[in-house]
């Protein structure tokens, strides 16, 4: 038997206007989809415990059977150990994001984020420009005053360590939950290590706003990446091995650093694929190649796709319904027909993280649709994979039963 998990990160959403009133999962061509949902089982399911930031990170956690309420201890410590970064006692990593701010004379807290990835950066040049900063003449004296180092992260996500310093009650906020907003109410806050963070982001931004690197972008007619946004705060952090708990080993496939520090930290395998890039452009043929790869040597593979996830974020409707029309044509169509050729029984646990949602272009914490198909089987629910079907199927409270779920445990 094999057993894959495919996450479309951030596909549910809530019913869209301009698309009369129903949500991308039930607007977007996902006829293969739809049939395996129809003979398998269709649920509803929290992955984020109420009380707890939604997003990716305590989602995924939940998915992979770790509960975040005893194991989330920050987003950037698990991207950090997706590049093998280890934190020593009282070091803190952040997310470092290379963002774009909204151009003029006004004070920095008018300032207004366009984007929270400069427009989805190119890796080289992003770290260029990371480097070029942390190099400056006039920033390297502050980070170094701070106890901070930068991880390049070859995309708009960069990793920042900080020893000598606290975040007891800090507060940090999202980029991507607060597109086109006033910068003022969200920046660093809560002590007074926020304080150092807000002056490096301030002079981040003078430095970057004009720098030949930035200018050069909007020559190109690109966002220039003029500013840097440090979130997703936290220490170290141990996982529960996961052969140990549920008997399997395998891959993780994905583009996206979080993801592959989960991997690390449970000791699955990580992947990330050529032309894997995390957003609508990747390649997912070469995701599920490699999803066949692995399940030719091992029973799991997991297979993570951010595309949707970042279309809603970059206010591109259009391109979260094809993000998810290519997870049906591209992903799991052909993959179920070779795993069908090869003659393996297998089970297929498919579903959206979180919601992200058109809306506000934010995450949100809701519950969201499960679907569970098993090739042996095929009488199932009759419903389609959508939202209204995830509410009139079963309720699992805590994600941390899906694994099991998966597993027939």
């Amino acid at each position: 038997m094999k057993y894959v998990l495919i996450i479309g990160d951030g596909m549910a959403d809530n019913p869209v206007p301009e698309l009369n009133g129903k949500t991308p999962l039930e607007a977007a061509e996902k006829p293969f989809i739809d049939a395996l949902a129809a003979k398998g089982e269709v649920g509803s399911v929290r992955n984020v415990p109420e009380g707890l930031p939604p997003g990716s990170d305590t989602a995924i956690l939940s998915i992979f059977g770790c509960d975040p309420t005893l194991y989330f201890k920050g987003r950037a410590p698990l991207e950090a150990a997706a590049s093998g970064i280890e934190l020593s006692d009282g070091d803190i990593a952040y997310r470092c994001n290379m963002v774009t701010l909204s151009d003029g004379d006004m004070p920095f807290e008018e300032k207004r984020i366009l984007s929270h990835s400069a427009g989805s950066i190119d890796g080289d040049m992003s770290d260029a420009i990371i480097t070029a900063l942390f190099e400056h003449p006039d920033f390297a004296p502050l980070a170094e005053k701070a106890g901070m180092k930068i991880n390049l992260g070859h995309s708009f996500r960069h990793i920042a360590q900080q020893s000598g310093a606290s975040i007891e009650g800090i507060k940090l906020i999202p980029p991507h939950d607060h597109l086109g907003e006033k910068i003022g109410p969200i920046l660093p806050s809560g002590c007074k290590n926020a304080e150092t963070l807000l002056e490096l982001m301030r002079r981040a931004n003078e430095i970057l706003d004009r720098h030949p690197l930035c200018e050069e972008l909007r020559r190109e007619g690109k966002m220039p990446a003029n500013g840097i946004w440090f979130w997703a705060e936290g220490t170290a952090v141990a996982l529960p091995d996961f052969k140990e708990r549920y008997g399997f080993d395998g891959a993780v496939i994905s583009a996206v650093p979080l993801c592959h520090g989960i991997a690390r930290l449970i000791g699955l395998d990580m992947i990330c694929p050529d032309g894997a890039t995390g957003e609508i452009d990747t390649n997912y043929e070469s995701k599920m190649n490699a999803a066949l790869d692995v399940l030719s040597m091992h029973d799991f593979v997991a297979v993570h796709v951010e595309a949707p996830d970042e279309c809603t974020h970059n206010g591109d409707l259009d391109g979260k319904l094809l993000g998810i029309q290519w997870l049906d044509t591209r992903m799991i169509r052909p993959l179920c027909a070779e795993m069908d050729r090869r003659g393996w029984d297998y089970r297929i646990l498919f579903l959206s993280d979180h919601k992200t949602l058109t809306s506000t272009r934010g995450h949100d914490g809701d519950p969201v649709p499960y679907m569970l198909y098993d090739s042996r089987y095929s009488d199932g629910c009759g419903l389609p994979y959508t939202e209204k079907s995830g509410e009139a199927g079963p309720t699992v409270n805590s994600g941390v039963a899906l694994m099991s779920m998966l597993f027939e445990k």
